[in-house]
């Protein structure tokens, strides 16, 4: 069983930057492509990017494309999301997820979640 766990949330002025982590325990980290998604109050989950199981390829949401950076150490079970620029509307629970292919940003395609960590970007 792939279990997951966010951390770095918490609360930012806007134009700020935070780091997420999320360290994987179970199955091999490499074997799996990882992602993130985000989730705002009465909002659909939707994905903030991904990342192929070599760490090569990646993709990003045209919302967050050159602000943020997605990356991974297989060494250390660990992928990260680098978030710079925040705004406002970067608020959200943001979720760590693994899968079988970073390509899809569909929710449902991805097996495996973490419990999220909280990201408040104040103006």
């Amino acid at each position: 069983q792939v279990q997951l766990e966010e951390s770095g949330g918490g609360l930012v002025q806007a134009g700020g930057s935070l780091r997420l982590s999320c360290v994987a325990s179970g199955p091999p980290f490499r074997l799996f492509a990882m992602g993130w998604f985000r989730q705002a109050p009465g909002k659909e989950r939707e994905s903030v990017g991904s990342i192929d199981w070599s760490g090569v390829r990646t993709y990003y949401a045209d919302s967050v494309k050159g602000r943020f950076t997605i990356s991974r150490d297989n060494a250390k079970d660990t992928v990260h999301l680098q978030m710079n620029g925040l705004r406002p509307s970067d608020t959200a629970i943001y979720y760590c997820a693994a899968g079988s292919t970073a390509e899809t940003p569909r929710p449902e395609d991805w097996r495996h979640w973490g419990q999220g960590t909280q990201v408040t970007v104040s103006s």
